[in-house]
């Protein structure tokens, strides 16, 4: 079982997203039958089994063993990951395109951006499983609280040089065998917790939130 599977095919997205399926899925992180299956989620066996013949043909569920019992041969089946994530290429047509927008301060340019990373990150996985090899990677995560939006512009700033000034160090295009990187930094607000809102306070509407956005944020660019 792998730890991540980037699902590419639209009819293999589908089964995966259906309530009943995505819940055989998630009770097959440990092997088992359909008859076992059945007992856990409370369904006939011969539901479960035709659910899990069509999750093994869009390759969500891998055989593991067969099991002679009595007279009948029992396939146990597993999960091929512990968690999926749907590529935009599942949804070819509507994919979005980076190079549509190319704006830094687009949250739909951040998603196009965001799209194109599962969807060329799910590609190289798929190539060092095939080859055995270890897909080298590296990512940072956390959070930053900023007291205003000046601060948030001048970190920004300073961000987008500090990241200039490193790739003009290491970026060298004539090194032989040489392998280009995808370099993406993103900066976005966290989400607010349901818990965290003050009592009495209503829920922000989109038109006060895209009013009060384009009061507060910043207009210099990040510099490649």
């Amino acid at each position: 079982m792998q730890d991540v599977v980037v699902i590419e095919d639209a009819a293999a997205a589908a089964a995966s997203l259906d309530p009943l399926r995505a819940s055989l899925l998630r009770e097959l992180a440990t092997p088992s039958s359909a008859a076992g299956l059945a007992a856990r989620v409370g369904l006939p066996r011969q539901k479960v089994n035709y659910h899990l013949r069509s999750l093994e043909d869009h390759g969500l569920v891998e055989l593991v063993e067969e099991r002679r019992k009595g007279n009948v041969m029992e396939r146990i089946v597993q999960a091929t990951a512990a968690a999926y994530v749907i590529s935009p290429v599942a949804l070819a047509a509507v994919e979005p395109d980076p190079a549509r927008f190319r704006d830094r301060f687009s949250a739909y340019w951040l998603l196009a951006l965001a799209s194109r990373m599962v969807h060329e990150v799910g590609r190289l996985l798929v190539g060092a499983a095939a080859s055995q090899e270890q897909l080298a990677t590296y990512a940072v995560d956390g959070e930053i609280t900023f007291a205003s939006a000046a601060s948030r512009a001048a970190f920004a700033e300073e961000l987008g040089a500090e990241v200039a000034r490193l790739a003009a160090k290491y970026h060298d295009a004539q090194a032989p065998g040489g392998r280009k990187h995808r370099l993406v930094v993103a900066l976005h607000p966290s989400l607010k917790e349901p818990s965290l809102q003050a009592p009495g306070r209503k829920e922000t509407s989109l038109k006060e939130a895209k009013d009060s956005a384009s009061a507060t944020e910043p207009h210099q660019e990040i510099q490649p």
